[in-house]
Parts: C-alpha cells; sequence; structure tokens
C-alpha cells in the first residue's frame, strides 16, 4: 500500500480513538444499553464499509482477506472480554469508571499489537521456518483453550500487580478515576492505575496469540493492521451491550480452539508447501493441499455461527451465567481492600450470598451440573474463601 493509504488509515483510527475519549470516556458515566447499541453498531459499519472498498477498488483476494482476518480478530477480542470483566470485577471499579480502564486496554491492545504485526512480518521476511513457528503456537493455543482451568488463578493479582504493589507506593481506595491521589500528604497510586497494569499485562498474551493467527489468513500487512485495528474499534460499547450475556457464550472457547486449530494446520500445510528448512524434505517445497482465503472465510464464520448458536440455546449457557456470577462476586469480595468501608464490603458479600441462593434455585436434577461447574471454575473454593474471610471480620 502506498504511503497515502497508510497515513489515512492511522488519521482515522487515531481520530476515532481521540473522538471516543474526549466524548464518551473522558466524562465517567455508565452507557445506556441504547447508547452501547448504536455505538457498537456504528464501529461494525465503519469496518464493513472499509472491507466493501477494499472489494470495490483494490483486488477482490484482499476484501477477503479483511473480512477473515476482521472476523477472527473480533472474535478473539470478544473472548478476551471474558478475562477484562473479571479484572474489573476484582478490583470492584466503580461501573461509571469502567469505560476509562477498557478504553485504555483498547488502545494498549492496539499499541502492542501494532509492534507484534511488524516484528512478525520482519520475522516471515528473513526466516524461512517462521510459518512453522506461528502454526506450533496456534495449536499450543488452542489445546490450551480446551485444557481446564486453573481454579486458583487470580488475574488482579498477577506477577506484574505483586510488583507494582512491592515496588510502589499505591493506596487501596479510588479517587474518581484519577490515577494519582495524595494520601497523608504524599502522592501516591490509585487502583485504578494498577487496573490498567493488569489489562496491559494480558494485552501483550493476547497479541502472542492473535498476530500469528491473522498471519496465517493474509501476509498483507497493511491488511492485517487494518483488520486488527478495526476488531478493537467499538470493543468498549460491545463490552456493556454484551455484559449479561458475555457468560452465555459457553462454547466460545472450543469454536476458537478448534479456528485456531485449523489455521495452525493451514499454516503448517503452507510452511510444507514453500518450504526452503533443510532438514524437511532436504529444503524442497512439499507438494500437500493448501486452502486458500475463501476457505478460511467460510470455515471461520461457519464455526464462530454454530459456536454462537449452540451456546445460546444451549441450557448449560444459562447454568454458567449464574456460575460465573458467584466467581466474580466472590473475587471481588476477596479484594476488600479496594472498597471505601465497611457497608460497601457487606454489600459485596451480600451480592455474593444472593448469587449462590440463585444457584439453589435451579431444579435438583441440574444441581450435579453445578457443582462440577463451580469446582471447574473455582467458585467453589473462592466462595469458601470468601466464606472465612467474612466469618473473621464479623467474628460469626
Amino acid at each position: 500500500m502506498p504511503p497515502w493509504v497508510w497515513a489515512i488509515t492511522l488519521v482515522v483510527i487515531l481520530g476515532l480513538l481521540a473522538f471516543d475519549f474526549f466524548f464518551h470516556v473522558r466524562k465517567a458515566h455508565e452507557p445506556t444499553l441504547k447508547e452501547a447499541a448504536w455505538w457498537s453498531a456504528f464501529y461494525v459499519g465503519i469496518a464493513v464499509v472499509f472491507g466493501l472498498i477494499l472489494l470495490a477498488v483494490g483486488d477482490h483476494h484482499l476484501g477477503i482477506e479483511y473480512f477473515s482476518g476482521y472476523i477472527l480478530e473480533k472474535a478473539l477480542s470478544v473472548d478476551n472480554l471474558f478475562v477484562f470483566l473479571v479484572i474489573i470485577s476484582s478490583f470492584a471499579v466503580p461501573r461509571k469508571d469502567q469505560q476509562k480502564v477498557l478504553l485504555f486496554g483498547i488502545v494498549f491492545a492496539l499499541i502492542m499489537r501494532s509492534l507484534f504485526i511488524f516484528a512478525g512480518m520482519a520475522l516471515i521476511d528473513h526466516f524461512t521456518w517462521a510459518f512453522y513457528l506461528f502454526g506450533l503456537i496456534l495449536l499450543l493455543t488452542a489445546g490450551k483453550l480446551l485444557a481446564p482451568e486453573d481454579e486458583d488463578h487470580d488475574d488482579s493479582n498477577n506477577f506484574v500487580i505483586r510488583l507494582a504493589k512491592r515496588f510502589l507506593r499505591t493506596t487501596d481506595h479510588y479517587d474518581g478515576d484519577k490515577l494519582f491521589t495524595f494520601e497523608n500528604g504524599k502522592r501516591v497510586l490509585t487502583p485504578m492505575l494498577l487496573v490498567m497494569v493488569a489489562i496491559g499485562g494480558t494485552d501483550i498474551l493476547f497479541a502472542l496469540d492473535s498476530i500469528p493467527a491473522i498471519y496465517a489468513v493474509t501476509t498483507n500487512v497493511y491488511i492485517v493492521f487494518a483488520a486488527t485495528a478495526f476488531s478493537l474499534m467499538g470493543l468498549r460499547q460491545l463490552y456493556f451491550l454484551i455484559d449479561g450475556l458475555l457468560d452465555r457464550l459457553v462454547y466460545l472457547k472450543y469454536g476458537l480452539a478448534i479456528i485456531l486449530g485449523f489455521i495452525g494446520v493451514k499454516l503448517v500445510l503452507e510452511a510444507l508447501h514453500t518450504n526452503q528448512v533443510g532438514f524437511i524434505n532436504g529444503g524442497e517445497p512439499v507438494h500437500v493441499y493448501t486452502f486458500d482465503p475463501a476457505h478460511s472465510l467460510i470455515v471461520i464464520i461457519a464455526v464462530l455461527t454454530l459456536t454462537v448458536i449452540a451456546s445460546l440455546v444451549s441450557p448449560k449457557g444459562k447454568v454458567m451465567t449464574a456460575v460465573r456470577s458467584v466467581e466474580r462476586n466472590a473475587h471481588s469480595y476477596l479484594h476488600t481492600e479496594y472498597h471505601g468501608d465497611e457497608g460497601e464490603r457487606e454489600e459485596c458479600f451480600q451480592k455474593m450470598v444472593a448469587s449462590v441462593e440463585k444457584l439453589a434455585a435451579f431444579d435438583a436434577a441440574k444441581q450435579p451440573q453445578i457443582e462440577q461447574m463451580m469446582e471447574e471454575t473455582g467458585a467453589t473454593l473462592a466462595v469458601q474463601k470468601a466464606e472465612k474471610l467474612h466469618a473473621q471480620a464479623t467474628g460469626n
């Protein structure tokens, strides 16, 4: 792509981010459902129009590659929202201030993925074995998605956060959406900055997975950047729009595992087809079947469609929504240092109790399934810890 096309694209993306900050995020508020739906549709519309322009004025293969990359990155971004939701809940971020955290997460994700995009392109250009490496990363990521969850995993207390708490002067109390405040006459960091550090750390890990995936769809660095950037646009509004539906997507990780596994195999096949690695077939290409961009787009759309429909109609989705609510409320109480007073802490505990009671309201036939989900997600352990902490605090 000529430099002027890059320049226009960058101006549009930076302009959208600036507009988002100054007209929506700068003044703390909780978006209404109507507001979230309107702006989510707006950003998706921009992404679609961009793809249609590519189809109309450019090579139609570029358009297909763009839509494949956009849909793939959008799906991976929705999966990222699960982790953002856990972090935000654990830090008990006030609802009206969550937009600022999410926008930071989007901007930082765009920066990190841009760095990985150009690093990945340099790797592909200089090392013929890069596709083998990318394929292996995706196959391992697919396997990781299918692995049982770590019951004692806590995204709000990861290694980066522990270092920040140890070496930086921090406070446990929010001061609106400020990153710094004064305590006992000294300038200190607020939990808001720690939340952003936690989300920034996860963005780096997400970039390690998403960039190899999209390079399997296209090696055109402009298309990779555009698809990645537009997939992140509107993610903040999408968070508030599907907040209550996130937990219903119980089969999303299986769908993503299938897609990433497919793309990993696709990359390995393409690497074999253009092989120049000496110890494989004497450095000569291996004649194997390869998938064209249209096939990739069909597979991605088909798997995601089936995954979402199966998740929404499955009774398991309703149960998982209730279980996840218990888990988040329990983790939120375990981090009671981020609440302003004892009243807020007690309110947090009562929310957990209410969510546990909702589980008990399910019919007896579902109780074994609920117990299994509670164990698998770590909710059982989190509730036990919360109840023990509450008993110590109240003397009951």
